[in-house]
Order: C-alpha cells, then structure tokens, then sequence
C-alpha cells in the first residue's frame, strides 16, 4: 500500500490544550501509511512536538503547497464549525474544504462538534460544506441531530480524546496529596463578582479538605490570568501546571482527586482517569457532557451568590461524588476508537 499524504487542519499551534489533544489524537490513529500534513499556529513548535510536516495555517502559499501535494484532507475534531466565538473562523475552515474540493482531495469531516452557529449565513456555509464531505464522524448527538435535520449522513461516537494515550508529568507525585485540579477560563459571563465568589468558596475548599490545588490552564491566553490571581490567594497550598503536550495533560489527571473544570476537555481528561468531576459550563458542548456522564455542575449564570454553598456542593462532590467506573471509561475508549476505524476505512480506498 503506497503512502497518503493527508492534510490535517484544525485550532492546531493556538496554544489550546483541548485542540492539541484532538491533533494528538488524530496523530494516533491515523492508519501508518499516511504521511500528515498538519496546518498549525506554529509549526516549528508543531514539527518539534509531534515530529510532522507542519505548515503555516496563516500562510496562503504554505496552506496552497500543503494541498497542492496531499490526496486526502481531513478536518480534524472539535468546534471548528461555530461562530459565537469568530465570524471568521467558520468561514477559514470552510474556505480550506472548498480549496481541497478544488484540487481535488478526498475531504473528511473527523470528531466534529457543530454549533452553536446564530448566523443563518454560517449555517447554510457548514451544511453546504458538510454535503460535500466524503465521509462525517460527530462527538456528540447534538451535532449527529443537527446532520440528520440537513440530511446528511454521519457517524456519532465519543470525542476521540477519551483514547489519547497519556504521558507521566515529571515531579507530579512529588506534591502533597490530596490533590484537585481547577481549570477555569476567561467568559464575559464569569464576571470579577463570580470569580471573587469561585475564590472563595475554593479557599474554604481547600482548608476543609486540606487538599492540594493544581490551577492548570489550558491555553494560556485565556486561562493564565485566572490561574495566578487563584494562586496568589492559595499561598503554599496550590500551584500552576502549564503543560504544553497534551498526553502529559492527560497524564495529570491520573494523579488527582477531584477536577473542577471549565473546559470541555478536562473534564472528559478528569473522568477518563477516574476523577470525581464538578463542571462550570460555559458553553452548549459542556452541558451536553454534563448529561450524558451525569456530571454534577453548574452553568455559569446559574453560580450560587454565596460562596458557603459553592463550598459546600464541592465538599459532597469530594467526598460522595462518583467517578465513572472502570468499565463506563473502557466502553467510552472503545467506541471513541470508531473515529480510527473510520479514517482507516475511508483511507484504505486509495
């Protein structure tokens, strides 16, 4: 079988744990005879991390010689295909199908989660763009609901980070245990009076179960701020964790009690390891989470005003909560793994 070579595009080199954990991902189970091609934020850093081919996402003449000399592209995983957070995004990823169209490759749609999309001239982009896809796998049933509603045809399994493979993160047992994660990030809905409140209530937390805190950002543009305002009222008793590769994010979790978390992607990290998981959801792919692993959390606008019962819903999570059990996490595992076996089928026909 001769070699692919595959483009892969994505929020790749942006300095987002979640999106490098999807690349990570899709690196893993990628059939071996395909050469990727990935499209990055930074590619130096990109080629150095994950020893690929890496090109500038922002350089036309990079992103025209990248597809200029691959067979397949692949849109790799997560909310690529929304725009609450960009108008542009939407229409960057689309163009990029369209150029692949163009020359020719075979296009893969892989681990998407759509939405939100408000604007109705975002909404026919993506279903116009989703049509022409050879082959659509989704993350959850809200985007499967969403391609059924178009027509369009799609695979639903778990977000393909619940089978990354994790790396061990150097010193880690060395700090005091207990341990809980906290990743928060910035939200015009998290306003100073709910982070002062958050504070708080972790503060009490932490003196009640004498548990050390790992403020851990995801992407430090949008998490970093918090992180050290947080540390800097937990001397002694927290640290930061910035952990660039995301199998060592991954890896942290394995030596934590308890994740308090924001992000999408932690919280799937945190209850694949077994963690007791509380989420402040921030957004439709959060919520969602939430009810399908019936993980117990809040929405932002629905924060308590009184720190004490912020504290106390944390204390019954710690010490009565529920981790998912051995056997939930390895049939999550197993069937995120249909994402492998679907980019092994589609590439076999080449």
């Amino acid at each position: 079988m001769g070699q692919i070579r595959a483009v892969l595009c994505g929020y790749y080199g942006k300095g987002n744990g979640g999106d490098e954990a999807l690349l990570a991902s899709l690196l893993q189970m990628l059939p071996p005879n395909v050469k990727p091609l990935v499209l990055s934020g930074n590619p130096r850093e990109t080629k150095e991390r994950y020893q690929v081919e890496s090109y500038d996402r922002m350089s036309a003449w990079q992103v025209f010689k990248a597809i200029r000399s691959a067979k397949v592209f692949i849109w790799g995983g997560g909310s690529l295909m929304q725009d609450v957070t960009s108008f542009a995004s939407p229409i960057y990823y689309a163009g990029l199908m369209g150029l692949a169209r163009q020359f020719g490759l075979r296009t893969i749609a892989w681990a998407q989660g759509i939405g939100p999309i408000e604007r109705p001239i975002i909404r026919a982009i993506a279903k116009q763009v989703f049509a022409k896809c050879e082959l659509v796998s989704v993350r959850d049933r809200a985007s499967a609901n969403l391609l059924l509603n178009w027509q369009i045809p799609c695979c639903l399994a778990p977000d393909p980070v619940w089978a990354l493979e994790s790396l061990p993160v150097k010193g880690l047992w060395d700090l005091p245990a207990p341990r809980v994660a906290v990743t928060l990030r910035q939200h015009p809905q998290l306003s100073p009076e709910r982070i002062a409140n958050l504070t708080k209530a972790l503060i009490d937390f932490q003196k009640a179960t004498q548990s050390f805190i790992l403020l851990v950002p995801f992407q430090k543009s949008k998490d970093l701020a918090i992180a050290k305002s947080l540390e800097s009222k937990l001397p002694g008793v927290s640290k930061i964790l910035t952990l660039d590769d995301p199998r060592e994010l991954f890896g942290l979790f394995r030596g934590v009690e308890m994740a308090i978390g924001m992000r999408y992607h932690s919280l799937i990290m945190a209850a694949a390891q077994e963690c007791r998981c509380f989420a402040l959801s921030y957004d439709p792919k959060v919520s969602n989470l939430m009810q399908e692993l019936s993980i117990p959390g809040w929405k932002l606008s629905e924060i308590p005003e009184d720190p004490k019962i912020i504290t106390q819903t944390w204390l019954d999570c710690y010490a009565n909560g529920d981790s998912l059990s051995s056997a939930q996490i390895q049939s999550l595992v197993d069937r995120a793994l249909i994402h492998r076996e679907l980019l092994t089928q589609a590439l076999a026909a080449d």
